[in-house]
Formats: structure tokens, C-alpha cells, sequence
């Protein structure tokens, strides 16, 4: 691991107290060119480890409060009428940035979570029949409440899929949350954060990524979880090829933080609850699954060839 790197995690886990498991899922998606979709209970931290990530990165940072209202001209932006020119100018949305907090995204309704669909796949937006290109790098993390919350909207398939990884903060041991209650107030230690980071690193450590050595075994390591998931009948839906490829370039970027250029089993195994956990849905109970469980079950159902 580069010592830029490791400055980038000692300082998150500066603020956000007692989770590293979750700061290093985080990096990896965002090494690994994915989105980030944080699913917990209000009050967890999920948008303070947004901010912290943006201003440790130096990345430009937009926040989007997702509420049933909102429209999807809201987030890609909408043309206005110039009276002195007698020309419509494009006036931009806050979607026109590196790093986007989707907050609360599942409490606007399918039509307005649509607009980040072709953001998130092509990195560009098209309105009003122009196509647009966004900054470069651009990363989406979302937090979502628990969908059993009163005014939420199940987020589709469609938009699922396209974040590479879901995590859960979670609860704070007792010894974190002591720290959080003793301590500082959070948004003064995220005022006074300084960059770790240049955007040429980060591109440079995104390219090194995709370098990283996988070799036919662990490939067939891969297909096999994903034939598994196919076949048995544990699952409502098998896991798609964009997850089978989620699933390599994130265990490419774990690879790299431990400081290794070949991927290891090991690897796979430690990205998969993330990967897979929004894709799986049990058949026995497909409204209150436990994707991560059931990722676990994957783990211990196929063999390491």
C-alpha cells in the first residue's frame, strides 16, 4: 500500500471511529471505478463517511437530498430562457460533479432514481437531446434507509446494479462510540480535514488496479460462484455478468491495498458480501433477505479450485 494511501485511511478512521472494514470496502469501490450504495439505520454515519472520503480525496463534492418531490430536471439540471439573447441556455444540476451523495436516495420515487442511471453506467446525462459529458473521476455513493421505513421506495433491479458495492456501518462498539461522545463534534473534524490526495494518484492508482494479475484459476474460481448462483435453487435470481466483473475489479482493488499484484482467493472472498449482497434474493423470504448471509452461504457452498 502507497503511503499516500494509508494517509487517506488514517485520517477517515480519524472521524469515522471503529469501522475499518467498511473505510477499506469504500476505497476499494471507488479504486475499482464502482459506486457505493451505504444502507443503515438514520444516524450511523453513512453521510458523514461520504463527506470525509470527498475532502480526504479532494475531490468536488455535491450533495443531492432525495425527498418524494424531487424531479429528475432537479438532479440533471434544466434549460432556461435568456431574454437578452433569445437563446435557452443549459443551466447544470448538481449532478455535474466528481463526487455525488445520493442522501436518502430511496425516498424519491423510481422516476427520479431513473436519472442516475445512464450517470452511473456511461458517465454522461442526456437532457433535452443533448448528451453531456460528466467530470472525471465520478463517483456515486448513496445511503439508503431500511425499505421497511415509513416513506421510502424500493430502489429497482435495474438501479441496484449499477453500484458495484452495498455496505452497512452499523452500530459502533463501545469503545467508538465512547470516542464519539467524549470527542470532538464530527463536522468540526470534517471542516478542518486537508487532501491526502492528487486526482493524477488516484487515476494513476485506478489504472494500477486494472494492472493487477488474475490468473485462470481464480477466473475459474469466479464463474464458478457465479454458475452457483444460477443453479441452485436457494436464489430467486442468478448473479449477472456485470456482477461476475464488479466482483474481479473489486478483488483486484482489495489486492492492491494489501499491497499484492496478483488476486487471491482471499480476496474474492473479501469483496463478495459487498458485490453481491444487493444482487441475491432467497426464495424463501424475498422481502426481508439478508443478502450478506446469503453471500456468506456462497462462500462456504464453493470450493476454492
Amino acid at each position: 500500500m502507497t503511503d499516500t494511501l494509508k494517509n487517506v485511511i488514517a485520517q477517515t478512521e480519524q472521524v469515522i471511529l471503529g469501522k475499518p472494514q467498511q473505510i477499506r470496502l469504500a476505497l476499494t469501490c471507488l479504486l475499482a471505478r464502482g459506486h457505493l450504495l451505504i444502507e443503515d439505520l438514520p444516524g450511523v454515519g453513512k453521510t458523514t463517511l461520504a463527506h470525509v472520503l470527498s475532502r480526504t480525496l479532494g475531490l468536488q463534492f455535491q450533495r443531492i437530498q432525495f425527498t418524494s418531490d424531487m424531479l429528475p430536471a432537479d438532479i440533471l439540471g434544466v434549460s432556461i430562457y435568456q431574454r437578452e439573447s433569445g437563446e435557452f441556455k443549459f443551466h447544470a444540476g448538481p449532478i455535474f460533479s466528481q463526487m455525488i451523495l445520493a442522501d436518502e436516495v430511496n425516498r424519491a420515487t423510481p422516476k427520479t432514481q431513473s436519472a442516475l442511471l445512464e450517470a452511473m453506467e456511461e458517465h454522461q446525462v442526456t437532457s433535452e437531446g443533448e448528451t453531456r459529458p460528466l467530470p472525471s473521476p465520478f463517483f456515486v455513493i448513496a445511503t439508503q434507509n431500511p425499505t421497511n421505513q415509513i416513506g421510502t421506495f424500493p430502489l429497482p433491479e435495474s438501479q441496484l446494479d449499477r453500484f458495484m458495492m452495498r455496505i452497512q456501518l452499523g452500530y459502533p462498539d463501545a469503545t467508538a462510540e465512547l470516542g464519539l461522545l467524549s470527542g470532538v463534534d464530527r463536522r468540526d473534524l470534517i471542516a478542518g480535514l486537508q487532501p491526502q490526495m492528487q486526482t493524477s494518484e488516484l487515476f494513476a492508482l485506478q489504472e494500477q488496479v486494472r494492472k493487477v494479475f488474475v490468473s485462470p484459476a481464480l477466473l475459474d474460481y469466479v464463474q464458478a460462484i457465479l454458475r452457483h448462483t444460477r443453479e441452485s435453487a436457494r436464489f430467486v435470481h442468478g448473479l449477472s455478468p456485470r456482477a461476475g466483473l464488479s466482483l474481479l475489479a473489486a478483488a483486484r482493488a482489495w489486492a492492491l491495498l494489501d499491497s499484492r499484484d496478483a488476486v487471491i482467493p482471499e480476496d474474492v472472498q473479501a469483496v463478495l458480501p459487498g458485490v453481491a449482497s444487493h444482487r441475491l434474493q432467497s426464495v424463501h423470504d424475498t422481502q426481508a433477505s439478508d443478502g450478506e448471509k446469503l453471500a456468506r452461504e456462497l462462500i462456504e457452498a464453493v470450493a476454492i479450485p
